[in-house]
């Protein structure tokens, strides 16, 4: 059971090929039109929308460490609240490529604008474990 970022770095090392990660960094926002009460709701921290605003694909040695994922966010300029994360499998003991994860991170961007993150994990900026549904 996947708890915590390491944990999920434990399990792509288990993982008989070698693993290639897709990120997906959304900010939380409040549409325009919002009632009062979901902007109270927004202020405390709940509901509102996630917009993706940031994606990207490395292989597993380059995010061991949540901590360095968070320090080359900033240097993009965009300020986010939420991370979302899948893995991609390789074959014969190659990683995939860059250019064969462009597809499912197009998608998994499409997915996420949509509202359906059920098959992605969710990290807050400090990498806690996020349960969104």
């Amino acid at each position: 059971m996947i708890e915590s970022y390491r944990d999920l770095i434990e399990a792509a090392d288990t993982q008989s090929e070698p693993q290639r990660f897709l990120f997906v960094f959304c900010r939380a926002e409040l549409p325009e039109d919002a009632s009062p009460e979901e902007q109270s709701r927004f202020g405390r921290g709940e509901g509102g929308a996630l917009s993706p605003i940031i994606c990207v694909d490395k292989p597993l040695q380059e995010v061991r460490q949540f901590e360095s994922l968070v320090e080359e966010s900033r240097a993009t300029g965009q300020d986010w609240d939420v991370v979302f994360v899948a893995a991609m499998s390789g074959r014969g003991g190659q990683a995939p490529t860059t250019d064969e994860a462009q597809q499912p991170l197009t998608m998994m961007v499409e997915t996420i604008r949509l509202g359906n993150v059920g098959n992605y994990l969710a990290f807050s900026r400090g990498g806690e474990l996020l349960a969104i549904g």
